[in-house]
């Protein structure tokens, strides 16, 4: 069963208001959904913001018998290419805020258990891959530039390598999907309130092509 993780209520409704939605109900404290959309089945999983809340809600996918799961959201863009309102589709992801170098000598993001600070994800051809970087902040400023620079990354958010990470560890195929909101800097909180509605928009019309993508 393919296992679709959105942080926020307005993220789930994208898919929702495209669905045929069959049971409603809640498990852990987390709202789930069983439905169809576009010929797919599905169970939508509600995970709530943050790493913690993510790494829960794909652990309950899995312990519920989730073979894929799927993350969809929105996220700030990084590099110039992450324009707003585009669609990235991530090929690994890193947490920014996991950090044991001085211990390990290892890069920032690497557990302690592994060797790179990347998450690998499932991808395929139809839409433009980025590296993503999480954290457990809605970042303004430029205070992380550099590091973020210096992983590659060209989007951010706050669930997606929480579940890159569960997802790696069970062997689970994982596809996601960010649609950006924001540009970093000193105006993403400004940009984000103005331009979630298009970020949401953009997501909504491309679910048909997502699904298709984490479904085959």
């Amino acid at each position: 069963m393919l296992y679709i993780l959105a942080a926020m209520q307005k993220e789930a409704d994208c898919l929702l208001s495209q669905a045929e939605i069959k049971r409603e109900f809640t498990r852990f404290g987390k709202k789930l959904w069983e439905g169809e959309a576009h010929g797919v089945p599905f169970t939508l999983l509600l995970t709530g913001v943050g790493k913690t809340n993510a790494a829960a809600g794909a652990m309950l996918a899995i312990a519920r018998g989730a073979d894929r799961l799927l993350n969809i959201g929105v996220a700030g863009g990084i590099t110039p290419r992450a324009k707003i309102g585009s669609l990235w589709q991530i090929g690994r992801a890193v947490q920014y805020d996991f950090d044991l170098s001085e211990i390990n000598g290892t890069p920032v993001g690497t557990l302690d258990e592994y060797q790179t600070p990347y998450f690998p994800l499932r991808t395929g051809g139809k839409f433009p891959l980025a590296t993503l970087a999480t954290a457990d902040s809605f970042a303004s400023g430029q205070d992380d530039m550099a590091l973020l620079e210096s992983l590659g990354a060209d989007v951010r958010d706050m669930e997606g390598a929480a579940i890159a990470h569960i997802a790696y560890a069970a062997g689970v195929p994982c596809n996601m999907f960010k649609s950006i909101s924001d540009n970093a800097g000193e105006e993403s909180v400004r940009e984000y309130r103005e331009n979630l509605k298009i970020a949401l928009g953009a997501l909504s019309g491309a679910l048909r092509d997502i699904l298709e993508e984490a479904n085959g």
